[in-house]
């Protein structure tokens, strides 16, 4: 019953998120955003939790493609109670699955409570509805991003 309940949190994290408004919000999608092939080569090592990036300043996501792997980037805030419920679902399949990376795009600045919605990687990426994701394939190109990048994440979390 409680695995079935955990399940069922992650679920909604993943289909609700939270808008600018600060309402949790199940139809908003992310935003596009133009993308090209990931950077060079060489080796690459995963860490064993997700990197945060950003920390609300202006990031080049594609900086973070991890070479011949799939990258999934979460955009979030700790203000942002379905990314908070999400969080330990993308952590473990970070941990689990050796072809998966997920890069933490943290939206708050330093010092700044609630959703950061007006820090500059926000804007940078028009964000309006958290929890967002954009996958990124090994071959380090945009494969998904709004509604089917979060089904596909939901499916990876089944």
């Amino acid at each position: 019953m409680k695995k079935h309940l955990l399940l069922f949190t992650a679920a909604f994290a993943v289909f609700a998120g939270c808008n600018r408004s600060g309402m949790i919000d199940a139809t908003s999608s992310a935003p596009t955003a133009s993308s090209g092939p990931a950077g060079s080569g060489g080796s690459y090592h995963k860490s064993p939790t997700p990197a945060r990036i950003a920390h609300g300043q202006e990031v080049n996501i594609q900086d973070y493609v991890a070479p011949g792997k799939t990258t999934i980037f979460d955009f979030t805030s700790e203000g942002c109670p379905p990314c908070r419920a999400i969080a330990p679902y993308l952590h473990k399949l970070h941990a689990e699955r050796s072809d998966i990376v997920v890069v933490e795009v943290d939206l708050n600045r330093p010092g700044v409570g609630g959703i950061d919605w007006g820090s500059p990687v926000a804007r940078q990426y028009s964000m309006q509805s958290i929890p967002a994701f954009k996958i990124y394939g090994p071959d380090g190109r945009l494969k998904a991003e709004g509604d089917s990048a979060s089904d596909q994440v939901r499916s990876l979390l089944k």
